[in-house]
């Protein structure tokens, strides 16, 4: 039965009705791996995938529970949240991990992986401010397991970069101690880890990126990225000459951009380079063509697929669909290491 035109029909039905179709595709994959016993996509694990949205709600699902779809699926729904809250971050962690919060505000918090409750793949979570000492308005950017680095590199949406070592993130890293001076360059966006020896890619929404050297950087800190009227940085991630990353717009199209294709800088603090054809980028994570990637959007869709779907590139490209959206938009990603 070919599916007719809901143009007319309120957003909340359409949004109805893509969960019915997505329930029904569920079952009837359910019935096929029945009845011919396939493979499960990977084997139990106690890596989490954990979702946090713009709020701060926040809950975990063992990754295994998240099935695999070809790229250009529309997913399945995951968080569930009010109608005036989105998803707005994803990260992967083992129930044992701990999790560094960062909050737009430059400060840092440890929290246990599992303080976070456990769910199904549609599930609730918890409100993260009611379990840390976050101040009105402050917001979290960035999650990363604990532990996983030499240093963590912060990023702030005019551009600046400062690196953070890894003793100072530990165990006795006092909660909401301050590692940046958002006054003078900028709310933190953006933060990941890095090993000490690497290239950092600064990328903006406009697309645009700067890649050099984190041994560049300060020790106060560096302007990374000289950033344009009415542009600013979105994403961080830690890269060397053979990587790829995993660029996304929030229109749902992405492309695995390949490092020896993107010239590197001599020095921190130049304009960018166009990374990817796009004005509305969300994400830049590096990624291998062994890796799963996992996109959600802000109605809280989740899809999962592999990296090598995307074909890689070493020039400007606009990307390829990797996930369908229906008056929808993408909010983030995030890349599991199998």
């Amino acid at each position: 039965m070919e599916r007719p035109d809901l143009s007319g029909v309120p957003e909340a039905v359409q949004d109805y009705i893509d969960y019915l179709e997505q329930t029904l595709l569920q079952l009837q994959a359910g019935a096929a791996k029945t009845s011919s016993t396939p493979e499960p996509d990977e084997p139990p694990t106690t890596i989490n995938v954990i979702t946090i949205s713009a709020s701060g709600m926040a809950k975990r699902t063992p990754r295994h529970l998240y099935g695999r779809q070809r790229r250009g699926g529309m997913g399945v729904f995951d968080i569930e949240l009010p109608d005036d809250d989105r998803p707005a971050l994803l990260a992967l962690a083992d129930e044992t991990d701990h999790l560094l919060l960062f909050t737009d505000q430059g400060r840092a918090f440890r929290l246990a992986v599992g303080a976070v409750p456990e769910t199904a793949v549609r599930g609730r979570g918890i409100f993260l401010p009611d379990k840390l000492p976050f101040r009105p308005g402050e917001r979290i950017i960035a999650a990363l397991p604990a532990d996983k680095g030499h240093q963590v590199a912060l990023v702030s949406k005019r551009g600046w970069v400062r690196l953070v070592h890894k003793v100072r993130l530990g165990s006795s890293l006092i909660p909401g101690m301050s590692f940046f001076d958002t006054g003078k360059h900028g709310a933190v966006v953006a933060a990941c880890w890095t090993n000490g020896q690497q290239q950092l890619l600064m990328a903006t929404r406009q697309g645009l990126g700067i890649r050099f050297l984190e041994t560049q950087v300060h020790q106060q800190g560096t302007l990374g990225l000289r950033v344009e009227p009415g542009d600013e940085v979105v994403a961080v991630t830690a890269v060397t000459d053979d990587s790829a990353v995993f660029l996304l717009s929030d229109d749902g199209k992405g492309t695995l951009r390949q490092m020896e294709g993107f010239r590197i800088n001599k020095s921190p603090g130049a304009g960018g380079k166009v990374a990817m054809k796009t004005e509305t980028l969300v994400a830049a994570v590096a990624a291998a063509n062994e890796d799963d990637l996992f996109v959600i959007s802000t109605l809280g869709k989740m899809i999962r697929f592999r990296a090598d779907e995307i074909p890689a590139k070493t020039g400007v490209v606009q990307g390829v669909n990797c996930m369908t959206l229906r008056n929808d938009v993408v909010t983030a990603t995030a890349v599991a290491h199998l």
